[in-house]
């Protein structure tokens, strides 16, 4: 049986196919996600969000907290581009 792994994590099988193939946390769910988002197409090429650069602080530390960065509440702008790059 599937995990629940919270609000967090809009597609529980498919987050935990990618964790079982070595993706790590962040990178599971943002697959995941994008995948249980049905207007969003994780197989074909982005380029339609744009740049982290543009976003308020507020826009990166949400989607720094929807991807479990550690230590977002204490990073500056710059610092939460880089974290959520990595």
């Amino acid at each position: 049986m599937t995990k629940d792994h919270g609000p967090s994590i809009k597609d529980d099988e498919t987050y935990e196919a990618l964790r079982d193939k070595g993706y790590d946390q962040q990178k599971a769910a943002a697959i995941a996600n994008a995948q249980a988002n049905d207007d969003m197409n994780p197989s074909e090429k982005g380029g339609k969000a744009k740049p982290y650069e543009q976003w308020t602080k507020d826009e990166l530390y949400d989607r720094a907290q929807e991807l479990e960065i550690k230590g977002r509440s204490d990073m500056t702008k710059d610092e939460l581009i880089e974290a959520l790059r990595d």
